[in-house]
């Protein structure tokens, strides 16, 4: 399967805050950048974190009922191959990363079987982060 890689810009209410976690959790590489906002190669997609107001989703989390967790609503990520994710993981249990829906696995034996893990940034943004055992069941039913 070939991709094109997206483009995603979000708001934060603290750009320096905001940096420093994509390029420290993440380890992110920046690209251009302002005053007012980052461009990071986000797992080979453009992300950019644009300086803006406190925005009502940053302010007061939504959730939606997934799987018996309260997923946040609107999150947004990137889908990594299992051993990817599985490092990342490990990366942010040992820097005490604070999840909104700690790294399991779901669906285990079954069709669609997948990995998650939510977060939130320093601004308030829900991340995901997931892989599947087999990429083909992507988009399965």
């Amino acid at each position: 399967m070939s991709l094109s890689p997206f483009h995603l810009a979000i708001p934060v209410y603290d750009l320096n805050a905001a940096r420093a976690f994509y390029n420290d959790v993440f380890g992110l590489s920046e690209g251009r950048s302002s005053d007012h906002w980052v461009d990071f190669n986000f797992f080979g997609h453009q992300l950019v974190i644009h300086e803006h107001p406190k925005t009502p989703g940053q302010e007061e989390v939504h959730t939606n009922p997934v799987d018996g967790h309260n997923v946040p609503v609107p999150h947004f990520g990137v889908v990594l191959g299992w051993d990817e994710w599985e490092a990342l993981a490990e990366r942010l249990k040992a820097r005490d990363t604070d999840f909104v829906i700690e790294p399991y696995v779901r669906f285990k034996g079954e069709v669609g079987e997948q990995a998650t893990m939510f977060l939130l940034d320093p601004c308030g943004n829900a991340l995901e982060f997931k892989a599947f055992k087999d990429m083909s069941q992507l988009f399965a039913k």
